[in-house]
C-alpha cells in the first residue's frame, strides 16, 4: 500500500503521471466529502467532477478509502508544537495540534472511513499513518521536553499520557456530533496536568507570567490564549 502523500509518479506502462489529473481528483474528492460526507464519495462522482475517468483514478488509487485518505493527507498540515519553555503553554498548544488536524475533516467522514479501513490491515495502517501518527508524534515531542525539564512526575508513563491526550480528541471526532471545543480542551489539559505535573500551580503561574509579559509589549493586541485553569 503506497503512502497517500507520495503517489507513484508513473502510470500504467511506465508513462509519466499527469499531475493535473492528480490535483483535480484530490480537489473533487475533498469537495464531495465536504458537501455530502463519505457516503457521497464514489469514484464515478469524483471522476465526473474532476473531468476524468474511473480507470484514470484506479491507476492512481485502488479504491475509495485510499483516495479519501490521499485527499485528507493533502489537506492536513501538522505544525510543530512550539518549544517556549512553558510546559502548560506547550501542552495546550499540543492539544491544539490534534484539534487542528481533526477539525479539517468532518466527524462523520472520520468514523465511516475508519470503519472501512479497519478490517484491512494495510488500509488500517495507512489510516493511522495519515491521520493519527503525525499529530501524535508532534505532541510526543512536547511531552518529551516537559519530562526532560522535570515538569512532569518521573513515574509518569509517557505513552499512556500521550494516548490520553490523543484519544480525547479522537473519541469526540469519531463518535461525537462535533469536534472538541476550545474551552473543553483547556479543561482537559488542566485535569491531565493536575495529575501529571510535579507542581501544577507553578506551571500555571509561569504560564500567566509569560502571557502578561507578552501583553505588556508595545503594539500587542490582547487576545485570550487557551490556557488551562483560566
Amino acid at each position: 500500500m503506497s503512502d497517500p502523500r507520495s503517489p507513484e509518479p508513473k502510470g500504467a506502462g511506465g508513462r509519466p503521471r499527469d499531475r493535473h489529473i492528480d490535483e483535480a481528483v484530490i480537489a473533487a474528492a475533498l469537495a464531495i466529502q465536504n458537501e455530502e460526507g463519505y457516503a457521497g464519495v464514489s469514484l464515478e462522482a469524483v471522476a465526473r467532477r474532476a473531468g476524468t475517468s474511473r480507470p484514470a483514478i484506479y491507476r492512481r488509487w485502488p479504491g475509495r478509502a485510499p483516495l479519501v485518505l490521499a485527499a485528507v493527507a493533502d489537506r492536513l498540515d501538522v505544525p510543530t508544537p512550539p518549544d517556549t519553555g512553558c510546559t502548560l503553554c506547550d501542552l495546550a498548544e499540543g492539544l491544539n495540534v490534534f484539534l487542528a488536524v481533526y477539525r479539517t475533516i468532518r466527524p462523520d467522514v472520520l468514523s465511516v472511513l475508519y470503519a472501512e479501513c479497519a478490517p484491512d490491515p494495510d488500509l488500517r495502517r495507512l489510516y493511522l499513518r495519515t491521520i493519527v501518527e503525525p499529530a501524535r508524534d508532534a505532541v510526543g515531542r512536547t511531552l518529551d521536553r516537559a519530562i526532560a525539564r522535570g515538569d512532569l512526575r518521573s513515574e509518569i508513563d509517557r505513552d499512556l499520557l500521550l494516548d490520553i491526550v490523543g484519544s480525547l480528541v479522537q473519541y469526540r471526532a469519531m463518535f461525537g456530533r462535533e469536534h472538541l471545543k476550545d474551552d473543553e480542551a483547556e479543561r482537559a489539559i488542566e485535569v491531565l496536568l493536575r495529575g501529571a505535573a510535579v507542581d501544577y500551580p507553578a506551571l500555571l503561574a509561569h504560564s500567566e507570567a509569560l502571557e502578561r509579559e507578552h501583553l505588556d509589549r508595545p503594539g500587542v493586541r490582547h487576545v485570550h490564549s487557551p490556557r488551562a485553569g483560566s
